[in-house]
């Protein structure tokens, strides 16, 4: 699979480390009245869609950036490549 890195081009995806769901960057307010609560959907309760999915991957073994990728689980097809920085900083994660 071949992932078209926003800063460097095409990579394979061996330098990359998948690390799942991309909402991970969204993490819950430690401080709520119901912390306990949310971070325990946080932590245990994942999807596993079939179909197009944001996931959240590391390029370990190159820039060491990390990147949302969207990605059609049952094709592998990529449709989007951002930078994970970006994406928090518009607060669109999940």
């Amino acid at each position: 699979m071949i992932i078209h890195h926003p800063l460097l081009g095409p990579r394979d995806a061996s330098e990359f480390v998948h690390l799942g769901d991309a909402t991970l960057l969204s993490r819950p307010d430690w401080q709520a009245d119901d912390a306990i609560a949310q971070f325990h959907e946080y932590l245990y309760q994942r999807e596993n869609p079939a179909g197009e999915y944001r996931e959240l991957w590391y390029h370990e073994q190159g820039d060491r950036s990390w990147l949302i990728i969207t990605r059609n689980t049952l094709t592998h097809e990529i449709s989007s490549v951002e930078l994970a920085r970006d994406v928090a900083r518009k607060g669109s994660a999940s």
